[in-house]
């Protein structure tokens, strides 16, 4: 079992940084495929970047080269810094502790999330 819990949401002008912290519980934090995804209202939840146990990261087209996933496993976190922010980038942010099968991030556990709201 891991448990997540999400910090660092709130609301930021258009062009404006957040950095989003999720801190795990348990020990299978440093073996786990890492995820942050995000539902807008009235949208699919969709995954926007993810790491692997050894730092491999993969992104969604519409967050390249603004959002960066890293992660410290002495911390048991991974983070999300998102830069350059878009009224389209609001919705609540959650991180998910799984695995990578083909590539593809499987997420076991979640976060409860967190809100980031983008003004124009």
């Amino acid at each position: 079992q891991v448990q997540l819990v999400e910090s660092g949401g709130g609301l930021v002008r258009a062009g404006g940084s957040l950095r989003l912290s999720c801190v795990a519980s348990g020990r299978a934090f440093s073996i786990s495929a890492m995820g942050w995804y995000r539902q807008a209202p009235g949208k699919q939840r969709e995954l926007v970047a993810h790491i692997s146990s050894g730092s491999s990261t993969h992104y969604e087209d519409s967050v390249k080269g603004r959002f960066t996933i890293s992660r410290d496993n002495d911390k048991n976190t991974v983070y999300l810094q998102m830069d350059s922010l878009r009224s389209e980038d609001t919705a609540v942010y959650s991180c998910a502790a799984g695995i990578l099968r083909g590539g593809i991030h499987q997420p076991l556990f979640w976060g409860q999330g967190t809100q980031v709201t983008v003004s124009s």
